[in-house]
């Protein structure tokens, strides 16, 4: 299993525009090269069910996920329900950076086989932290990476 943390500098924007930007899924593939869809399938208060397919390396991930949205806290959290990867969860948060604002994001992935994990985890992970910079800059613009770390968490099989 790895953890994947970014903090993200968005210039010139504010934590509460970064964050209803960063909420408005189904605007994804619009703005973004790497996420082909997006499909918010069932909504309740401050929750959603959506359905993602984003590009991975050559081919395509596919995913269901709940998201829990706190907008007193800026966070989005999300926990995968089904699809390729076999744990994926994690959460967005925006905080207020004067000038402008960041992005914290932070994910825990693990493949779901054990004996490739050290081989496919690394490269999981990297593409993940390539992606979502892709997609904060396609849907915020100017984007710099300030922050960015791979962990593999004590007691992990990788």
């Amino acid at each position: 299993m790895r953890a994947v943390r970014l903090r993200l500098h968005v210039p010139h924007k504010s934590a509460s525009d970064v964050y209803a930007t960063l909420a408005d899924f189904e605007r994804y593939p619009l703005l973004c090269e790497a996420v082909q869809s997006v499909t918010v399938t069932e909504v309740s208060d401050n929750v959603t069910v959506s359905a993602w397919e984003v590009t991975f390396r050559a081919g395509l991930l596919r995913w269901t996920e709940e998201d829990t949205f706190d907008s007193g806290t800026l966070t989005i959290t999300f926990r995968q329900l089904d699809g390729d990867i076999a744990v994926f969860d994690g959460s967005w948060r925006c905080v207020e950076a004067g000038p402008g604002s960041e992005i914290l994001f932070c994910a825990r992935l693990d493949m779901g086989i054990p004996s490739l994990a050290d081989a496919l985890e690394p490269i999981a992970a990297r593409t993940l932290i390539d992606n979502v910079v892709s997609i904060v800059r396609g849907l915020v613009g100017v984007v710099e990476l300030a922050e960015s770390g791979i962990e593999v968490p004590a007691g992990s099989a990788s």
